[in-house]
């Protein structure tokens, strides 16, 4: 497509689309609106790249290779959810609005198999990834992907939002404070499951003008693994987050129903 078509357009021409606010917003798509369902306030969303637009459809344009996601859900509990892994390989792999940005993957421990596995995965898709200890410093054009323990990698300021809930981080899974327990939020923010040991987490989240920032993590070197075996298009694909389970069952976050 060409770099001159906005989002919105590309939408008309492939589906029935109800707007509002003179066009900018998307109300409805092939019959389903936004507005109420089951109680509580449902509307259409879309995410670039894996990235929730800062702008309308209508004022963001389509670049090459962009994964367009829309995605029509309860936002009761996250008005916003910046950043999804679903749309893997990106944004690693084309970047933000045509943008590609470098890629850093930081370990805990890089000499753990999680971080060689997580590195090896992305150079696979052609993303050459480079490789440096947690905690090398956040920028706002790299997108940097953390790998390690809950209890290690889950200090830093964008981090540590996952543990302020999904209407910080955008992000329905929550770690207990030492991070020994994993428990699976559902969209109305309630419990679905709670996991302890060989537990995993795959959700990405971001802050401000930041790229977003990736966590391969779990409640323990167990739960990092698993989730690094996971880091994979089949395993993420159209899932905001992803829990991996001791039984190595991938589990979308949030979790359906109630």
């Amino acid at each position: 497509v060409s770099g001159q078509e906005t989002i919105m357009s590309l939408l008309m021409r492939n589906t029935t689309v109800a707007t509002r606010y003179g066009g900018g917003f998307v109300q409805s798509v092939d019959g389903t609106s936004g507005g109420s369902a089951g109680g509580q306030p449902v509307a259409w969303f879309f995410y670039v790249n894996g990235i929730q637009a800062p702008k309308g459809a209508a004022e963001t344009n389509v670049h090459p290779g962009d994964h367009i996601w829309w995605d029509w859900h309860d936002w009761s509990q996250a008005e916003s959810i910046p950043a999804v892994v679903g749309s893997y390989p990106e944004p690693f792999l084309n970047g933000i609005a045509g943008k590609r940005y470098p890629v850093r993957v930081e370990c805990a421990r890089v000499s753990e198999p999680a971080c060689q596995i997580v590195t090896s995965r992305l150079r696979e898709v052609g993303v050459p990834a480079a490789i440096a200890a947690f905690g090398s410093g956040a920028e706002p054009e790299t997108l940097r992907v953390a790998v390690g323990q809950w209890d290690v990698i889950g200090g830093e300021p964008i981090t540590h939002t996952i543990d302020a809930g999904p209407q910080t981080s955008g992000v329905y899974a929550r770690f207990s404070p030492d991070g020994s327990t994993l428990t699976l939020l559902n969209g109305e923010g309630g419990i679905a499951r709670t996991f302890t040991a060989g537990t995993g987490l795959i959700a990405a989240t971001t802050s401000g003008t930041y790229a977003p920032v990736w966590v391969i993590t779990g409640t323990d070197a167990a739960g990092v693994q698993r989730a690094a075996e996971d880091f994979n298009e089949t395993a993420l694909r159209n899932r905001f987050a992803a829990v991996i389970g001791p039984e190595s069952e991938v589990l979308s976050a949030p979790a359906p129903g109630t």
